[in-house]
Parts: C-alpha cells; structure tokens; sequence
C-alpha cells in the first residue's frame, strides 16, 4: 500500500484538549452543540457548523458551509495550530480501560481509494457523501482521518516501535475517558518501505469521509491542467491499525412498535426462525444468537442452522434483518425505515432496557459483535454489510492532525 508523510497542521499540545473532538457523525447536531459550548477552539465548530445557527437549522445550507469555512479560517489565524517543518507520520495511541491500540498516521492515495485496494464493505448515503465533499472542498483540507486497518504485518510493526521510545507529541485523557497519545515515527521512509508489502486497507470507520476526500481529489485533477499526480489533493488523512488491536462493539436495534402485531405474535415469529429461550440474558454469548427485550423480560433467540450462506448472509445482522425485521416488523430498507432505530453498543445494554420500560420502543435486539475478520472477509469477496452492523471503539479523535491542500 502507498503512504505518505506530510506536514501536518497540528494544534499545539497547550492547546490539543480544546480543538480534538469526536468525530461529526457519532453525535447528534444537539450533542455537538452542548460539546462545543464554552470552547470556541472545538473542532466541531467547523465540522458541526450548523451548531452555530438556531434549532433546526438546514445543515445543508449554504450559509453553514460558509459558517464552517469561516469558523476554520479563524482557527488557522488563532495561533493554536502549528505547521511540521518537515514531512512526518505518525504514532497514535489510544486506551480504553484495558484495551489499547496504536496506528499510524499518514497520508492514503485517492486512486488506491478508487481502484479498491482499500477496500469497502458499507455504501455510502448520497447526502452525507454530498455534505462531506463540499466541506472537504470547501477548507482545501480533511478535519477528520478515515479508520483504516490491514492484516498484521511484522515488518511495519517493527518499523514504527520505536516511536515510543521518544516523549510524546500529545498525552491527554479526553472527557469520556479515552486517553490519547500521538509520537512523531523517527524513520518515515522505513515505515513507507515497509507499507509497500501490505496488499490492502480496509474501511474500518469512515466510509463518507473517504468516498468525498476521492472525490475531491478527482475534482481538483480535472479542474488542474498542470497536473502532475504528485499533489496534496491525491491524498487524504488516514489512520491505519493492525486488525488484532481492534476492537468492534454490537450495533443493537430498537423497534418503536410491532407493526400492526402483539407480543404473542412476536414470539410465534421468533420461534419459526429459532429457538427461544426465557434466559434472562441481556447479551448474546456466541455468533447465531441475539437476545431480545420485551414485556419486562429478556429472552435469547439461536437462529436454526442454515445451509450455504455467504458471508454477508452468515452474519447476524443479516439474518435478523431477512428473517425477522423485514418479514414481521416492515422493515424493508433498514436506511430509510422510521420505526427502527441503531444504538451502538459503547450505550449498553441498560439503555436498551430503559428505552423499551420508558415506552419509547417495544422490542430491543441485542446483537453479538461482527468480527474483524468477517469484515475483510466481505470486503474482500467485494460485498457489502448491512447498514449498522458495526460499531467501532474507541472513536478517533478528529483535529489531532490536520491534512491540507
């Protein structure tokens, strides 16, 4: 795979708690607004420009995009940001509670975007795709690094080890209790060399934000007629993991109601696709169950044996999506359905049963969690994952390193 070093626009480390935030797309506009408040140095002044407008205001407007550009032109003039003197990647650490990962960061290349040597498994949705390629093209720059990760390989590992032996660039425990450290890699071109012999990337997180960084970049070639391929808009921010560090958590399911049936009618359902069991268990303990909340009650339900799936239909997921959420709940196109909502399981599965109890659902699914290595599996067959069907901790931190153009 090609990397690239760069001169990152980076915030000073005085100043790295205020403008590092959670990705755009893990909050709500409401919980970005309550994030940012009382810090204007948040980096989600500018991915979340629509915070600075009242209520339910279009974010799609014009004026946020203008929002966002000025809110951005005001930080790079506040003296909070420095720029590297010279090309570098670099080491980012993160922690939570026991689990550690470590990736690199550094630059991936549109055209391995487009020719699909990083690889896919979820499809994008047109507006955010649409959002996310006009802000991109907007700032000339990428707020937030896409999530990517590859088969481990001990040649890169060895690499960038040493990185740790120097003191860190940034070390800080972010408000929900991450705990994030960055080291500049003290060999670049070593850990570029090394790369070369990976394959592949797969997209682990950040499908919208890779799909609009191609599509700029396609952009700003067709618009250059100098162009001669070795330009900043070739490539865009990423942060690449070993796939044995990673950590994916369930994404559960809420229905808001049950469509026209009961609870018995449920059950009966759920029976003819599996066994169901009164087991008092809120969490599935293998691959082929999910356990379900209802009535007061958790209960497990093991689907019966299939033959002859692949990989996506394998998937739990899948399979409560084709052999309950469509044919009992109405659930056609989990995309645009209203009455189903995903909960990434960071919550718990005590909200689950908050929200059912609260009479703001009916019925919860608590799913077990897709493996990394189904998703390079599907990715790799070229197929797609259902919507929501994985949820990534912990969240990268978007503003910890800037990539412009």
């Amino acid at each position: 795979m090609r990397i690239r070093s760069f001169k990152a626009l980076r915030p000073v480390p005085a100043k790295v708690e205020k403008i590092a935030a959670l990705p755009y797309d893990v909050v709500s506009t409401e919980e970005a607004r309550q994030l940012a408040a009382g810090n204007p140095l948040s980096l989600l002044h500018i991915t979340r420009a629509e915070i600075a407008f009242n209520p339910g205001h279009n974010p799609y407007a014009d004026e946020v995009y203008a929002q966002a550009v000025n809110a951005w032109e005001t930080l790079k003039s506040s003296g909070n940001l420095e720029r590297e003197s010279s090309p570098c990647l670099y080491l980012y650490q993160q922690q939570m509670g026991e689990h550690r990962q470590q990736g690199l960061v550094g630059l991936c290349h549109v055209d391995d975007y487009r020719e699909e040597r990083i690889k896919k498994h979820e499809k994008t949705r047109a507006d955010k795709e649409n959002d996310r390629t006009r802000l991109t093209s907007a700032m000339s720059a990428n707020a937030g690094p896409v999530f990517l990760t590859y088969r481990d390989d001990a040649g890169v590992s060895q690499a960038i080890e040493k990185a740790q032996e120097q003191d860190p660039l940034y070390d800080f425990v972010a408000p929900d209790g991450i705990r994030h450290t960055a080291w500049r890699v003290p060999a670049p071109d070593a850990v570029v060399q090394a790369m070369l012999k990976v394959p592949c990337f797969y997209i682990a997180d950040g499908h919208h934000r890779a799909a609009s960084a191609a599509r700029v970049g396609l952009e700003r070639r067709n618009a250059n007629p100098n162009h001669r391929g070795d330009e900043d808009y070739n490539w865009f921010l990423s942060v690449m993991f070993p796939a044995s560090q990673l950590k994916i958590l369930p994404y559960n399911r809420l229905l808001q109601h049950f469509n026209g049936h009961n609870a018995d009618d449920v059950l009966s359902a759920l029976a003819k696709v599996g066994d169901v069991v009164d087991s008092g268990r809120d969490t599935p303990s293998k691959t082929g169950e999910v356990c379900f909340y209802m009535g007061g009650k958790w209960r497990t339900l093991a689907f019966h044996p299939q033959e002859d799936l692949d990989p996506v239909g394998r998937l739990d997921v899948s399979r409560l999506q084709d052999l309950v959420l469509a044919p009992l709940f109405g659930v056609d196109d989990p995309r645009t359905a209203h009455h189903i909502d995903f909960v990434g399981g960071i919550r718990g599965n005590a909200y689950l049963k908050q929200q059912v109890d609260a009479g703001n659902a009916s019925i919860a699914f608590s799913m077990y969690p897709v493996s990394v290595e189904e998703l390079m599996d599907i990715a790799d067959a070229g197929q797609i994952m259902p919507p929501k069907s994985t949820w990534f901790e912990p969240k990268l931190r978007s503003g910890l390193f800037l990539h412009t153009f």
